[in-house]
């Protein structure tokens, strides 16, 4: 048996964890429910992430809640896309190496 992380989007601004995991546990056991917050302010940004424990449960789950209207909005629910390891870790040390080569390379009145 293996997890799946599920992503759900579109979600209502007022929509809690508890409610998107209770959502999900109609089809299985849910490990985690996680909405994304601003985080200035604190604010949900209308997606999150939930983690099942039976890939096979997970993927009904996928089918069944993808455009269902859940408080007022047409849910987007898909199976979350892994990381990309080498895409940030690549992108911030070559944009940190870059960003001292522009200060070497600034006229003197920078």
């Amino acid at each position: 048996m293996s997890t799946i992380n599920i992503y759900v989007g579109n979600l209502s601004f007022d929509s809690s964890e508890d409610q998107l995991k209770e959502l999900f546990e109609g089809y299985g056991r849910v490990d985690s429910a996680k909405i994304i917050s601003d985080q200035f302010t604190g604010r949900s940004r209308g997606f999150g992430f939930v983690e099942m424990a039976d890939r096979e449960e997970g993927l009904r789950a996928i089918q069944e809640l993808d455009s269902k209207d859940y408080k007022g909005r047409s849910l987007k629910v898909n199976e979350a896309r892994p990381k990309r390891d080498s895409g940030g870790g690549s992108g911030g040390g070559s944009g940190g190496g870059s960003g001292g080569g522009r200060r070497d390379n600034r006229p003197s009145r920078w």
